[in-house]
């Protein structure tokens, strides 16, 4: 049985690598486009999902400071 592939997507420095691998084994004409674009899309959603976190712990802290700043 074949060794399965996997893009790791778990950080901004992941994605970006994943993007450049897609991108050269298009390049090489190593991956199908159609399966490279849904990987690419792949890796959009995932970096969306990421900062959409990042977003949210960030005003969670900003709420937090402003709380802070009323009850003095």
């Amino acid at each position: 049985m074949p060794r399965r592939k996997t893009l790791k997507l778990s950080t901004p420095a992941d994605i970006r690598r994943a993007i450049s691998r897609v991108a050269n084994m298009a390049l090489n004409n190593e991956i199908d486009p159609k399966r490279a674009n849904t990987l690419l899309y792949a890796c959009n959603a995932a970096l969306a999902a990421i900062k959409t976190d990042e977003y949210e712990k960030k005003l969670v802290e900003l709420e937090g400071l402003l709380s802070t700043m009323e009850g003095r």
